[in-house]
């Protein structure tokens, strides 16, 4: 049983329809926040997490945007601002996985990775703070490769995350005299669509998980919920690993 400690707070979570997204917009509705995701391909269950908030006493709303197109995220931070009264929380949570060997990687891929991992992020971010007070949060969903590349073939994820941890830490200076935290969750190998317990990628990297499994969406859920909650005030700039030990 959460404590409701986000009660009267507006949250938006990118790419919210699935997965670890999916986790963190229940848990921050869970937590008392009404809720707002972005999805782009998957309608019907971005409408499926809305349902669940709503069935569970919360409140919800689903907006299409693509997150590799800046018009359409600036207008999804609106739409949630003016939907729901404002915004305290921004979780960056959208993100794809296009890889290959280096010398194989497409122009093609290399512009969407960058439109939607990075360009996002940063636009998001952007539109989301320019209508933020003082206790807001920005969180961003990092990865655990930045720390350890477990396998080939992911340079440029790799590159858009790393990217993603540099802006973390350099976006403090301009937020913290403002009130407003930032920080990244680099979650290691969790079990979602992009990476499933018992895929490709798990029988790679399952020997090094120090915990013996894949983590949990619920698990990365609860650590962005206290990042977002009124006890992390003081912490800012972070970069919060939760991997099982993967990069220990």
């Amino acid at each position: 049983m959460t404590n409701q400690n986000l009660q009267g707070k507006v949250a938006l979570v990118t790419g919210g329809s699935r997965s670890i997204g999916a986790a963190v917009a229940k848990r921050l509705a869970e937590d008392g926040a009404a809720v707002a995701i972005t999805y782009y391909g998957s309608p019907e269950k971005a409408e499926a997490v809305v349902r669940d908030i709503e069935a569970a006493g919360g409140r919800a709303i689903a907006v299409k945007a693509d997150a590799g197109d800046a018009s359409a995220v600036r207008a999804a931070v609106k739409e949630t601002v003016n939907a729901l009264g404002g915004i305290d929380i921004l979780v960056n949570n959208a993100g794809i996985a296009l890889g290959g060997p280096i010398d194989e990687i497409t122009t093609e891929d290399y512009n969407r990775m960058i439109a939607v991992n990075v360009t996002g992020v940063f636009v998001a971010t952007q539109e989301a703070v320019r209508n933020m007070k003082a206790g807001g949060r920005i969180i961003h969903i990092g990865s655990s490769m930045v720390r350890y590349a477990a396998f080939p073939t992911a340079s440029l994820y790799t590159l858009t995350k790393g990217a993603v941890a540099g802006f973390n830490r350099s976006l403090v200076r301009d937020l913290g005299p403002r009130g407003i935290t930032v920080n990244t969750v680099h979650p290691g190998p969790t079990d979602t669509d992009m990476n499933p317990d018992g895929g490709p990628v798990s029988k790679i990297v399952g020997p090094g998980m120090a915990i013996g499994r894949y983590g949990k969406p619920h698990e990365i859920a609860s650590v962005v919920a206290y990042l977002a909650s009124p006890e992390a005030g003081f912490v800012t700039g972070a970069d919060i690993v939760a991997d099982g030990g993967f990069t220990a």
